[in-house]
């Protein structure tokens, strides 16, 4: 969500802490919390002031009428204050509905003061503006403020200036107050801009001589807004509203939503509860949640969260363990159940999401068979019938009843089930996958049929559907006035008339952000549409140079180009004048106002979600002027079936053909969500004969388009017959649909429902999916505005549940009177599926380039043979360890992952001399780069150089194991006149030993279990070294033999599988590692050095004439 309450002593941090005004501003950060960790005589010491000051305490939970509730204790001493505390701390108590345990207390010195010098201020966003509320009454009895106060409103990107403040706001101060509470006022509407506030109520404001005292403040902020504001926010901590405790669980959810690009949101309602919820999308989560209220589980209601975005697996895992975890931590005389319910996913791989899931369940198997869970699942999109089928077969395998639905079932029919209300069908889905679009999309000739049953699997009864009829009296006009006064107030002089078609059969349009998933996806609808060119003309994105990207037409493969600025594209590309926008929350904004300038642009879809409200209310402003319409933000997009789609809306294109998207119906629809719009889809497909247009608005607050400007577009346009609004809590603007119809400027059919009816029934506040999705007071609740549209005429279903009746019994009256005629169904063009998606799903199968099993980086956490990143360092296996699994597929025993560090570090370097050091020094004196430099060092790494190991172990191992002596092997070599690798020093001999070699036998010695070769070598240097001193077992030869040793006896690897690994070169590899630190030593040392390019000096070169001549 966006706006979020701050604690008072938050808020009160922020105002005294940047406000920037010329009033006398009283008693800044003198405040005290007290909690149950309070330790009385520090808190004393660190303020001082509470032992001198009379006092006020008061609860910092949000709280509203603290004063009237008695929770406040006023002009007290400090033995005072905690005499109160101890009547009130950490006991239960009832605010409206809410009930909770009073925990988190506030200490403030207290303020003598007059009646008179108590005022009321209040700053609120709206859509046009910021409104600024002051009353010059104040305090506990200020009643009703909407009312009484005076009120001024500031449009977006307008100053408030001090005379504004004092004509309208402060005609009923006393003149010498007016210039201090105006100063105070502008200061506090700037720092209310500037930290991005929503919400801002300080009552009572007291002005005295001394100066401004902010007796109690109330606060919301953008919470989206944190990468603006964190170096001024710092880590903002948003308390629960009061009757809802705060879970860990519920912490480790927003930890697990903020490190993703998807959405997981958990509220815990009732832990003891028997019905929770695991719902994908912020929509559908909202109706999962009323149609289970609505059936009467308000009270056994466990939980209220969401997934969508397309998590991945590892996160849909991790969400799901948790929902389990705590699902299963009490039993419950009745069971449990737990509902698996989502619309039908317009992008997310429904599999993939269920795999995770699936996990969880295999993980959590016992404790939910011992608390007797039944699992209810339905769900659609990509890939969703494997999903289901992968559901479908854990049930079987764990013996957990999991009763597994798709689209053929509508939505919420599953809650019915669950909750004992409707029977659960014996007969299961229909098999079938998503390769169904490579098939014809329907083999009646009409669609529909004017018999066609319902959404879902139960008959309708007449008595159920019968839709409102239209009601003359409708809502008070003062009623309506009341709600939407604000939006006609807004001046709209400047601005400029926008299309009423937005999207035609030649619309082309241009995608900012390299979504090539989303632009195939709308090519493939284009072609199923039979469209003569693609939608998309080009891409934008800034991150590459100017490029040809690659799609397919149909069958043949085309080039899209891609610019690196927008400018290019819109030169080049006149025709275009629809954006797609899939730029970051970050860069949206930017990109959207970029796009604005340039007067071919009609529309723009935005998609992000989690833009800062000040943002798009100025991206608003903006399009309201130059006339554009915004899609968004927080969007699917928008489809018109034949003519256009807006990136990823409708789903793939079995969805597509499903849902007869591909052919324009008589219906259009505007909704908030994504997901929801799709299952509308689905829904007006089976009872209608399709949509004609639908948009999904976006779940923010403030979305660019409202509902009334589509439903306006649809009444104007010829080919929409009736309309379907899909509301939710939040806002007023469904108001003005009830105006509109009243008015008489809408006279189609209008079919609404306002989905969040559960919201009246829960005891504390809850912040559904979407941003918007909170009601700030009664009439922004969905039973309300839901009573309102019935009564100003339009057909208001009594739950979601029955929303697919209403449009069907509408639409059947409108094909009876002849207003619809149902046209000839014409089967699209078949487009092949992509050969990845075919592979996804297991259509096909084709041999892979190549094959890898030491590590896999495909999955939520990197593999390294078998064992994930994490339990490498929480084993502290070490760099040995590490190497052990990739170069030896295996855990190696402590021992031997240190003996290979001991080898690293012992090969790591051997001076400057060296051919190999040698080498890297003069490439890096040449002005070579790192790579470059290693490599040339690397190179001459052979039998002469530090190849020696694999050759080593060879010739050892070959001659132990033939049960040759030490005696007959030197013999042997000797007359095959072959060197012993492993054998002979330049420098070091039996009187100079290399310590190197010392420190490794040592080691081998005292932790192998066996070293059977390596006694083998000493005995073969014995006689070495009694011929010619130098002859000594090098680093080289002891590291072959010792590793011979290690493989052979460290118990992970049988005789063959040991001789292998010498036999293809594993060994030399540690040279080659431990070597390369060396190089890397030498080349940073020459840079840091600073060496100019090196010259061999001709007094170390003997220059010869060649043979033939010297004779």
């Amino acid at each position: 969500m966006s706006a979020k309450a701050i604690s008072e002593q938050t808020g009160k941090e922020f105002l005294y802490k940047y406000i920037s005004t010329s009033a006398a501003v009283q008693n800044r950060f003198r405040y005290a919390r007290v909690t149950a960790d309070t330790d009385w005589d520090r808190l004393t010491q660190e303020q001082p002031w509470l032992l001198t000051e009379r006092l006020v305490v008061k609860p910092d939970q949000l709280i509203k009428r603290r004063g009237k509730l008695g929770l406040v204790g006023i002009n007290l001493d400090l033995h005072g204050v905690r005499d109160w505390l101890k009547t009130h701390f950490m006991k239960e108590t009832t605010v409206g509905k809410a009930k909770g345990v009073l925990r988190n207390f506030l200490i403030e010195p207290f303020v003598p003061h007059e009646q008179d010098e108590e005022f009321y201020v209040c700053i609120y966003a709206m859509r046009e503006g910021d409104h600024v509320l002051f009353h010059h009454e104040g305090g506990v009895e200020v009643g009703d403020v909407d009312a009484k106060a005076q009120r001024l409103m500031v449009a977006v990107d307008e100053k408030l200036t001090e005379d504004q403040v004092t004509e309208q706001l402060l005609t009923n101060v006393s003149e010498d107050k007016k210039q201090v509470i105006a100063t105070f006022i502008v200061g506090l509407f700037t720092l209310y801009e500037e930290l991005y506030f929503t919400y801002l109520e300080i009552n009572p404001l007291v002005v005295t001589q001394d100066g401004v005292f902010i007796l109690d403040m109330a606060a919301k902020i953008d919470a989206t807004a944190d990468y603006i504001c964190k170096s001024k926010w710092g880590d903002v901590e948003f308390p629960p509203p009061f009757g809802r405790e705060a879970y860990p669980e519920e912490a480790y959810i927003a930890d697990l939503d903020a490190k993703s690009g998807a959405s997981l949101k958990l509220t815990l309602l009732n832990p003891q509860g028997r019905i929770w919820t695991m719902v994908a999308g912020g929509g559908a989560s909202v109706v999962y949640s009323d149609t289970i209220c609505d059936l009467g589980g308000v009270d056994e209601l466990a939980n209220y969260g969401e997934y969508s975005g397309a998590p991945s697996e590892q996160q849909t895992y991790d969400y799901a363990k948790t929902i389990l975890a705590l699902m299963t931590q009490e039993k419950h005389p009745e069971g449990k159940v737990l509902i698996i319910g989502g619309s039908i996913a317009n992008f997310t791989n429904v599999a993939a999401t269920f795999k995770g899931i699936v996990r969880a369940i295999k993980d959590y198997q016992g404790p939910l068979k011992e608390h007797e869970v039944t699992i209810f699942v339905r769900r659609g999109g990509p890939n969703y019938q494997e999903g289901l089928r992968v559901m479908g077969e854990v049930g079987k395998t764990t013996g957990i009843p999991i009763h597994v639905f798709g689209t053929e079932t509508h939505m919420t029919a599953i809650v019915g089930m669950a909750l004992g209300h409707r029977p659960i069908p014996n007969e299961p889905p229909k098999d079938a996958h998503t390769a169904n679009f490579l098939l014809s999309a329907s083999n009646s000739a009409k669609t529909p049929a004017a018999t066609r049953t319902a959404s879902f699997s139960e008959p309708r009864t007449s008595n159920d559907v019968t839709p409102a009829k239209k009601s003359k009296a409708g809502l008070p006009a003062d009623s309506l006035h009341s709600i939407l006064w604000p939006l006609k107030n807004v001046v709209t002089d400047d601005c400029k008339a926008k299309e009423t078609t937005l999207f035609k059969k030649t619309t082309k349009t241009i995608v900012w952000g390299m979504q090539t998933r989303a632009v195939q996806g709308m090519m493939d609808f284009d072609y199923v549409c039979s469209r003569d060119e693609p939608s998309v003309a080009a891409m934008v994105y800034p991150f590459t140079g100017d490029h040809k990207q690659k799609f397919y037409w149909g069958h043949k493969e085309i080039l899209l180009p891609v610019y690196k600025n927008m400018a290019d594209a819109m030169k080049k590309h006149p025709q275009v004048d629809v954006l797609i926008s899939f730029a970051s929350l970050r860069s949206a904004f930017d990109s959207t106002i970029e796009a604005m300038q340039y007067p071919q642009i009609h529309t723009i879809a935005i998609i992000a979600e989690g833009i800062p409200e000040a943002q798009t209310r100025k991206m608003i402003k903006m399009a309201d002027e130059k006339g554009v319409t915004i899609i968004g933000p927080a969007t699917v997009g928008g489809i018109k079936p034949g003519c256009f789609k807006i990136g990823n809306t409708g789903g793939m294109l079995d969805n597509i053909l499903a849902s007869k998207l591909y052919r324009p119906g008589s219906v259009a629809y505007v909704s908030r969500s994504g997901g929801m719009s799709n299952e509308l889809n689905n829904i007006i497909s089976r009872t209608t004969d399709g949509v004609y247009e639908g948009v999904a608005i976006g779940g923010d607050r403030y979305p660019g388009s409202t509902f009334m400007d589509h439903v306006l577009r649809y009444q104007d346009t010829p080919g929409v017959k009736m309309i379907i609004m899909l509301g939710e809590i939040g806002g007023t603007e469904e108001y003005r649909i009830c105006q509109g119809i009243q008015e008489g400027r809408i006279t189609k059919p209008v079919v609404c429902w306002c989905i969040g009816t559960c919201a009246t029934m829960f005891a504390s506040e809850v912040q559904f999916g979407h941003a918007g999705a909170c009601a700030n007071q009664a009439s922004e609740t969905a039973v309300a505005k839901n009573q309102a549209l019935r009564d100003a005429g339009a057909y208001v279903p009594k739950s979601f549940d029955e929303l697919g009746n209403v449009i069907s019994t509408v639409y059947e009256e409108l094909v009876a009177n002849g207003t619809i005629v149902p046209a000839q169904e014409v089967p699209p063009p078949t487009v092949p599926m992509d050969y990845s998606w075919a592979r996804e799903l297991g259509l096909i199968r084709k041999p892979a380039s190549f094959m890898t099993s030491i590590c896999d980086e495909r999955g939520q956490e990197l593999i390294y043979a078998g064992m994930p990143i994490t339990e490498v360092f929480k084993e502290e296996m070490g760099l040995g360890g590490v190497l052990g699994l990739l170069w030896f597929q295996r855990r190696l025993p402590r021992y031997a992952c240190h003996f290979i560090e001991m080898c690293l570090m012992v090969t790591a370097d051997h001076g400057p001399a060296v051919s190999g050091a040698h080498n890297t020094i003069v490439c890096a004196r040449a002005g070579k780069d790192l790579i470059s430099s290693l490599t040339s060092g690397l190179l001459t790494i052979g039998d002469r150089f530090g190849g020696a190991l694999d050759a080593a172990a060879k010739q050892f191992s070959k001659a132990f194991d033939s049960g040759m002596l030490p005696m007959e092997f030197v013999n042997k070599m000797k007359k095959d006149g072959k060197l012993i690798m492993g054998i002979g020093h330049r420098v070091k001999s039996i009187n100079n030993p290399d310590m190197r070699v010392q420190i490794l036998k040592d080691y081998v010695k005292q932790n192998f279990p066996s070293s059977h070769l390596l006694d083998y070598a000493l005995d073969v240097e014995k006689i070495t070294t009694s011929k010619k001193p130098n002859l000594i077992l090098n680093v080289d030869g002891l590291i072959g033999v010792a590793f011979v040793d290690l493989l052979r006896t460290c118990g992970g690897f049988t005789r063959d599988e040991a001789d292998e690994f010498v036999e293809i070169g594993a060994l030399n590899g540690i040279f080659v590692l431990g070597r390369s630190m060396g190089f890397i030593g030498h080349y940073l040392d020459q840079k840091r050095l600073k060496q100019g390019l090196y010259r061999h000096p001709w007094d170390d070169i003997s220059y010869v004439l060649p043979e033939h001549m010297s004779m």
